[in-house]
């Protein structure tokens, strides 16, 4: 399948997650604090290539894939390199928020099962004590079958989009870093894709 298709497919996928997410963020008034992105900085984020797909044909169509593969070879840290840490400018944020990756959308927005079969809300620290009587509620209201995306369900859709880089789960500088390389090798013998797409 070629890379424009991969695409596609994993775009359509999270316009359909934004879409489910919107609906479970209004019905459970749980939200991120502005600027917090604390979960961003945490050397444990694990991803898979193909999420970052998306990110690395637009750093691609852009001139920028060669610049982002030196700017992770010379990160200091295991946090993602494209998230821009708070500073006196400007609040913590990612600084490519619409190429986000799949583990970025459903962090703290989505449930998984526990050994039991029961779904529960994952989501950090920061919203389960900072805003525990809606944390509680909406944990009671997924319970009682309160729509909300699920992880497993979106790791699956993923895979079958390409079960190679959709599997393979990784530290996110490493999943990015091999989503750059796997749009930088598909087009080193193949006719640049049409200006269109370009992205700005």
């Amino acid at each position: 399948m070629s890379i424009e298709r991969r695409v596609e497919l994993v775009e359509t996928l999270f316009d359909q997650l934004d879409k489910e997410s919107a609906q479970f963020k209004e019905s459970s008034g749980i939200g991120c604090d502005s600027g917090c992105g604390q979960c961003c900085t945490s050397p444990e984020i694990e991803a898979s290539p193909l999420e970052f797909l998306p990110w690395a044909f637009h750093l691609f169509l852009n001139g920028e894939a060669e610049k982002m593969l030196v700017k992770i070879a010379e990160a200091d840290g295991s946090t993602c390199v494209i998230y821009k840490p708070l500073s006196i400018h400007n609040q913590g944020r990612c600084s490519d928020y619409k190429y986000r990756g799949l583990i970025c959308r459903l962090f703290g927005f989505a449930a998984n099962k526990d050994k039991y079969g029961n779904l529960r809300l994952v989501t950090c620290k920061i919203i389960k004590e900072g805003q525990l009587a809606s944390f509680n509620i909406t944990n009671d209201s997924i319970k009682k079958g309160l729509k909300v995306p699920i992880f497993t369900e979106y790791y699956m859709q993923l895979y079958q989009i390409d079960f190679k880089l959709g599997n393979l789960i990784l530290p996110v500088n490493k999943a990015l870093k091999m989503a750059l390389e796997e749009v930088l090798q598909y087009y080193a013998y193949r006719t640049f894709p049409e200006l269109k797409k370009k992205c700005v």
